[in-house]
């Protein structure tokens, strides 16, 4: 499903990631991560696919609901996870959005 955020301008982090086989336990993880991050301040949407790699967007109204949502005590935990577990290489990035249309 796309996104359905708010106008313009707000922030996109861009989670590209390569992740080991076997994960156990990623996908749980995953889910409550979703779950909790749809109920942070700031949070408007996410998108994501995976494939060969994976490609999670989320939205945020500014860069203090980001920082929050990165110091929140189990996405920390969800993270060192996938450090030391689940993930072979990963790249975040933080995007301002400007712009956008739709079709």
């Amino acid at each position: 499903m796309i996104a359905n955020t708010s106008p313009p301008p707000y922030y996109a982090v861009i989670f590209t990631s390569l992740k080991n086989d076997p994960s156990e336990g990623y996908a749980a993880m995953a889910e409550k991560m979703d779950a909790l991050a749809k109920v942070q301040p700031g949070y408007l949407g996410v998108e994501s696919a995976r494939a060969e790699i994976g490609i999670t967007v989320s939205y945020w109204k500014d860069l203090d609901s980001i920082r929050k949502w990165k110091e929140h005590s189990e996405h920390l935990l969800a993270q060192q996870l996938g450090i030391n577990e689940w993930y072979s290489a990963y790249c975040v990035r933080i995007c301002l959005v400007e712009r956008e249309y739709h079709f």
